[in-house]
């Protein structure tokens, strides 16, 4: 059953920061010191909620912070969209969840996130288990649509230069980041969502990320209700210095941000 479909979905932006986050440090450019909080990005991840039920896509070095940040008191599955470490490296703090609700977090990713996953964590898949280690169920994932508890998620493949990357269409939600490149046919699986993320580097073009005025570009085609723009670095510009200068229906997402769709 897809419950998605039939029920809101709230998005909490837990994190929409690049891979070093914002402020950068050493930088003392506008940016990295603006004393507007919607300036200050954590590693890029989203939260979705759905008929009580919660799942995460990506758990970068932030996860601990913005678990407690946003006083998170359940998870039931994090989705993966690749292996890089600024979208798995918090992965060891789900053990918090194990402890307290009792359970298994399951786990969804393509093959190639699973072993990045199995190399980068060892001691979490080891024959004999670490007593410490969280307690995880694996789901490798492909091109088809999965349900995660009850909720239907269909893949939007893309290029992160050259490394495949995982977008996630869920109900009128989809969320992309890391695209440098996504094909005609991907896009089309993405249309008609009513709300679209989609991550925006820098303004100047970069070879494994799309820039502001490319997404703006895929956004406008794709014409949703909202378009938000994250995994966005200290070269962006301020967030309200930029947000003045994009569509009426595009804006940067900052942490903490909530979304209903």
């Amino acid at each position: 059953m897809d419950i998605a479909t039939n029920n809101p979905i709230k998005v909490t932006f837990l994190g929409t920061g690049t891979s070093i986050g914002v402020p950068v440090i050493t930088c003392d450019c506008p940016v990295c010191t603006s004393s507007d909080p919607r300036d200050k990005r954590m590693r890029t991840s989203v939260m979705v909620e759905v008929s009580g039920k919660t799942l995460v896509i990506d758990c970068g070095p932030d996860f601990r912070q913005q678990m407690l940040r946003q006083q998170v008191i359940n998870l039931d599955a994090v989705v993966f969209t690749h292996e890089h470490r600024d979208h798995i490296a918090g992965l060891d703090d789900v053990r918090a969840f194990n402890y307290v609700l009792n359970k298994k977090i399951d786990i969804y990713g393509t093959p190639q996130v699973i072993e990045a996953i199995r190399i980068e964590f060892p001691y979490i898949f080891s024959e004999t288990r670490y007593f410490g280690a969280p307690q995880l169920n694996i789901h490798p994932i492909g091109t088809e649509p999965f349900n995660v508890h009850g909720i239907d998620l269909i893949p939007i493949q893309a290029l992160h230069d050259k490394i495949p990357v995982t977008g996630y269409r869920i109900g009128d939600f989809t969320y992309m980041t890391d695209a440098s490149y996504i094909s005609p046919e991907e896009l089309e699986k993405i249309r008609g969502s009513k709300v679209i993320v989609l991550n925006a580097l820098r303004n100047s073009r970069h070879v494994s990320h799309f820039s502001v005025g490319e997404a703006v570009e895929i956004l406008t085609d794709l014409a949703p209700r909202e378009g938000y723009l994250t995994h966005l670095s200290h070269f962006v510009g301020t967030h309200e210095e930029v947000n003045n200068k994009l569509p009426d229906f595009i804006r940067l997402a900052y942490d903490g941000l909530e979304v209903v769709v």
